[in-house]
């Protein structure tokens, strides 16, 4: 089979706002996984929770939905977000545009979505301030009636992915390298 003249395209259903079911935009970072990544990165913020994430109170800090975390300036913190899923776009957008250290956690079934193809493929991993660390597994979400993830169907149908933008040019220190690399560099 061939793909010469081929024109790839998306299904209508994930071009629309809410990706079909808006009432999946709140999961919650599971304790377990928020906690390691808080140990690794320090966070002083989480921009997209409610009082009730796990994420906010670990971190102490946050902006809910009424506080417009795209509103507001993220330079100077270490910015923990775990967006709402079916609208990344600005979020993508706003933490390319800030001076903060930020860790985003979004679906890893986008990547041929625009927002991905435009904002991350072309800059990922090649030496400037955008990493992706894909994460093994399904990620065990909470939900509002199950906020640390005891809900049975909290899973979505697709792994995750770590969007991280550090480097010596943003607030705090370089970015965080895998074992290998460090050794490599040293």
């Amino acid at each position: 089979m061939s793909l010469m003249h081929f024109t790839p395209s998306n299904h209508p259903q994930q071009m629309q706002e809410g990706n079909g079911d808006a009432d999946k935009d709140e999961r919650y970072t599971p304790p377990v996984m928020i906690a390691a990544l808080h140990k690794r990165w320090g966070f002083t913020i989480d921009v997209a929770a409610t009082p009730a994430t796990p994420s906010a109170r670990l971190i102490g800090r946050h902006w809910a939905k009424a506080d417009d975390g795209l509103s507001r300036p993220w330079s100077g913190e270490r910015v923990w977000c775990n967006p709402p899923f079916s609208s990344l776009a600005p979020w993508i957008e706003k933490a390319w545009a800030s001076s903060a250290v930020v860790v985003m956690l979004i679906p890893a079934n986008r990547t041929e979505q625009p927002f991905w193809q435009e904002m991350i493929e072309p800059y990922r991993d090649k030496g400037g301030p955008l990493h992706t660390e894909f994460i093994a597994g399904r990620t065990q979400f909470g939900t509002p009636e199950s906020p640390d993830g005891a809900d049975w169907n909290s899973s979505p149908p697709f792994g995750c992915v770590l969007l991280q933008w550090v480097n010596a040019d943003r607030d705090g220190p370089l970015c965080y390298r895998p074992p290998q690399l460090e050794l490599i560099h040293r």
